[in-house]
């Protein structure tokens, strides 16, 4: 034991998270050679097999186990500890540890620029995730704060909504609902969606807003890449229902046109998440404070789109008309 690195530890707890190795790497930003090579110097050390494969299927071993719980003990204490540095720090310093939704990808960053210019000692950890993983997050304490749209109903968390979150209907420019106003929405249902895959918290808000209606709709295609479905849409595969926060530089390239649909933009809520127990380090305490006090104008801001919806542009002026003599 007193040969083994915290490297080894580190590499150790990734492959026992994800029972395999290529996630491993990719978690560490390692090859899959070198997380082998880790584990296999860190089996050497210790005398006894970490893993063993049983049919198609990976198991920790007796001594796997154990040495799980005493990585997990480790990475604890060394959060405790950078978070006690952190608070002798205070606000100038420290680390701010946020995990968020894969739509907030399209605009999280620069909300981190916006806060980190009034605190430029702090650095950042950003990870984006799809629910699940972002779930894994809270529930395993590997984030201070999360950003998400539907926070767990079975985790001990404090759920905070610090902005509104508008859905809208997307179409291709060409799109023959593209020229209509006040669509009824059940004129959808005539239409192929693509759609996020089952689970996602684009799904999931997707079948909230429709309701009833949602098992009448077509869907034609699930997809659990926001890109490849706005994509897709702009090929003239089927419209989507997606966060109006994705869209922004879509619809001023004119690739993307909302649809004026009945009851939309649906409204919703970005919520900022903590462990109800976690003790925030001065960062993500002056962050989650950030976020609800200019949270919802400053997304407005940088995303250009409304909370009443998509501001249309005027009709140019109608031809004069000529007078016959």
């Amino acid at each position: 034991m007193r040969n083994l690195t915290l490297r080894q530890l580190q590499v150790f707890a990734a492959a026992a998270r994800h029972m395999n190795f290529s996630r491993a790497a990719e978690e560490l930003h390692l090859s899959q050679p070198a997380v082998s090579t880790q584990l296999k110097d860190l089996a050497a050390v210790l005398g006894l097999p970490l893993f063993e494969r049983i049919g198609r299927r990976t198991y920790l071993t007796p001594a796997g186990e154990e040495l799980l719980q005493c990585a997990r003990a480790i990475e604890q204490r060394l959060k405790e500890t950078d978070d006690a540095l952190a608070q002798l720090k205070g606000v100038t310093g420290g680390r701010l540890n946020v995990a968020v939704i894969s739509a907030g990808d399209y605009f999280f960053p620069r909300v981190l620029a916006a806060f980190g210019a009034d605190h430029p000692g702090i650095s950042f950890q950003l990870t984006v995730h799809n629910r699940e993983g972002l779930l894994r997050q809270l529930a395993e304490n590997l984030t201070d704060l999360a950003v998400m749209v539907r926070p767990p109903r079975d985790l001990d968390i404090v759920a905070l909504p610090f902005a509104p979150h508008p859905y809208v209907i997307v179409a291709a420019p060409s799109h023959p609902l593209a020229r209509l106003r006040q669509i009824p929405r059940t004129a959808l249902n005539r239409e192929p969606f693509v759609a996020r895959e089952h689970g996602s918290d684009t799904w999931n808000s997707m079948r909230e807003v429709f309701g009833r209606q949602f098992s009448r709709l077509n869907i034609a295609m699930q997809i659990s890449s926001t890109e490849t479905i706005k994509q897709a849409v702009v090929a003239g595969m089927g419209i989507a229902f997606l966060s109006a926060h994705t869209i922004g530089l879509d619809l001023r390239a004119g690739n993307l046109v909302v649809l004026d649909v009945q009851g939309f933009p649906a409204q919703l809520n970005w919520y900022l998440v903590h462990n109800r127990t976690k003790r925030l380090p001065p960062a993500a305490a002056a962050f989650k404070e950030f976020l609800l006090q200019e949270g919802a104008p400053l997304l407005e801001r940088l995303v250009h789109f409304g909370f009443g919806g998509p501001k249309r542009r005027p009709a140019p002026p109608a031809a004069p008309r000529s007078r016959r003599s």
